[in-house]
């Protein structure tokens, strides 16, 4: 049984506000701005489109809000908010986001038949990586980035090493059509799905003149890890990122873990930014902020063992140190009379501006406020 750890309560009206003020500044940030200095690290800010998943906006509209914002960067990790895939379309919103400062990043999402999450869509996963070369060609996206997909793909037929398998052979099957484009397969970490060294292990058999890593610490969390050390072992092969903060705690069956806004988690936000600007340098940090979701991670059960059969204990000695330094998360639930579209809207877009507050306060983003 999953525990409850969770506040049964929602907040009052009055602590909704407060909550949901973009420009309140909050205790943390303060602490974190302290250590901000002239000679603070430049990486570019970007939005990762699903921070403000419940705004349903296409790609225009995403693009515009990032202008709003005044980032640098915006990544499309799935082609869903493309009102078309017609290169004529593509290449417009190509230079509507240059006119604004903005680049683009894109990704096709799982590539490997086998996954649990894998689409036909847009046919078998040699035509979707070819696709996602074709797009990222028209955005001037440097990366097409791609995935296995998600945990429960460790349970399937051959486990991850055959998931693993399929997504190196589409990789090699349109490495040629990549090099020529000049656009390289940044593979994600997502949903638990790889373990760095896993993922580490793929990309240096695809060919690193081709293959690098779309980052994803909180990911790493889900997969067992301290994220601090997913970028101390991928920094330098990393291409593409999607991030936001962490927090894991101890629970009667392991662990819970839940996102936060940055700085309001367990991240060291001043040293990832050095970790960035020191070993994948220009690579914009795309926000992807998703909170409130406490998810297990039950790793005192045997079962849960049973899908890394290389995996031991020793290996998440950083994790339970983490798990450690933790607590637990209250959830917030919107106030009586507010519909759920409407708190998610403004929750979402409240921890996102929040996230960017934060990280300039820090140094980081390019463009001039």
């Amino acid at each position: 049984m999953r525990p409850t750890l969770l506040h049964p309560h929602p907040l009052s009206r009055r602590d909704f506000i407060n909550f949901m003020g973009v420009a309140a500044t909050v205790s943390s940030v303060d602490s974190l701005s302290a250590q901000a200095t002239a000679s603070a690290p430049k990486v570019p800010l970007g939005l990762d489109a699903h921070s403000v998943r419940a705004m349903g906006w296409k790609a225009r509209q995403l693009i515009d809000y990032a202008a709003e914002q005044k980032l640098d960067a915006v990544l499309f990790n799935t082609l869903k908010p493309f009102e078309s895939l017609d290169s004529a379309h593509l290449r417009s919103l190509r230079e509507t986001a240059a006119a604004r400062g903005l680049r683009i990043n894109v990704g096709v999402g799982s590539v490997a038949e086998g996954s649990t999450v894998f689409s036909k869509e847009n046919g078998n996963a040699e035509t979707l990586l070819a696709l996602g070369v074709r797009v990222a060609t028209d955005l001037g996206s440097p990366v097409v980035n791609c995935r296995i997909g998600a945990l429960p793909d460790r349970s399937t037929p051959g486990g991850i090493e055959a998931r693993t398998a399929e997504l190196l052979k589409v990789l090699k099957a349109v490495r040629s059509r990549a090099l020529d484009a000049g656009v390289k397969f940044a593979v994600e970490n997502h949903a638990g799905d790889l373990r760095s060294e896993e993922l580490l292990q793929l990309i240096q058999a695809a060919g690193t003149d081709v293959a690098g890593v779309m980052l994803d610490p909180g990911n790493a969390v889900w997969a067992m890890e301290d994220p601090m050390r997913q970028i101390d072992l991928l920094g330098r092969h990393v291409l593409c990122t999607s991030v936001r903060d962490w927090m894991v705690w101890e629970s009667p069956e392991g662990a819970t873990f839940q996102w936060t806004a940055i700085g309001e988690g367990l991240m060291d936000v001043p040293a990832f930014l050095g970790h960035m600007t020191k070993l994948c340098p220009g690579v914009p940090l795309h926000l992807e902020i998703i909170s409130n979701s406490p998810r297990p991670i039950p790793f005192l059960r045997d079962d849960h063992w049973q899908v890394y059969p290389n995996l031991r204990a020793s290996g998440i000695v950083d994790f339970l140190a983490l798990c450690r330094r933790g607590r637990p998360l209250e959830l917030v639930k919107p106030p009586a009379g507010t519909a759920a579209k409407t708190f998610e809207q403004q929750h979402q877009r409240a921890e996102f501006e929040r996230s960017v507050a934060t990280l300039r306060r820090l140094g980081a983003g390019l463009q001039k406020i």
